[in-house]
């Protein structure tokens, strides 16, 4: 009972942020309940991942590698852009709190606090960055090997 008080309500939270981004966005339907269950899952597996690698960053690695998944998969079976399940799945993911508090840190003079979380930051967006990179390209190199396998069979 105590995990479901302890996740539910922020993947609920993640949940609705993303149906506003899909709205935002001018994702229409299904696209929006997809990207939002997106979302959801994403924050669900950065909060799993939390006891298993004691680290945000390799948090956020494991959410964006996980929603990358999700968003190609959801893309070629609706045969829509990977992008718009992308962007809004990882909205939740996002380190604004971050560079807001960077910033802060920088106007009110206090520059080891400022580069510290200025680089934390940077290191929450890398490794999201990272993950998509890791995904997609996985993604394109299975493509790749099947359409030349395709076409070696066919003689072409």
């Amino acid at each position: 009972m105590e995990l479901i008080q302890t996740y539910l309500p922020p993947c609920l939270y993640a949940f609705v942020a993303c149906v506003g981004f899909s709205v935002l966005f001018n994702i229409h339907g299904l696209g929006i309940l997809i990207c939002a269950v997106g979302g959801a899952l994403g924050w669900l597996v950065y909060l799993a991942a939390a006891p298993v690698f004691h680290s945000d960053l390799l948090q956020s690695f494991a959410a964006a590698v996980f929603i990358s998944a999700y968003s190609e998969i959801m893309a070629r079976i609706r045969k829509c852009p990977v992008t718009a399940y992308l962007l809004v799945a990882f909205f939740p993911l996002v380190p604004g709190g971050g560079i807001y508090y960077a910033m802060e840190h920088a106007i009110n003079g206090e520059t080891d606090l400022f580069l510290n979380v200025l680089f934390h930051t940077l290191g929450l967006a890398g490794s999201l960055a990272v993950g998509v990179l890791l995904v997609s390209s996985l993604v394109r190199l299975i493509n790749s090997y099947l359409y030349r396998r395709h076409r070696k069979r066919k003689g072409a």
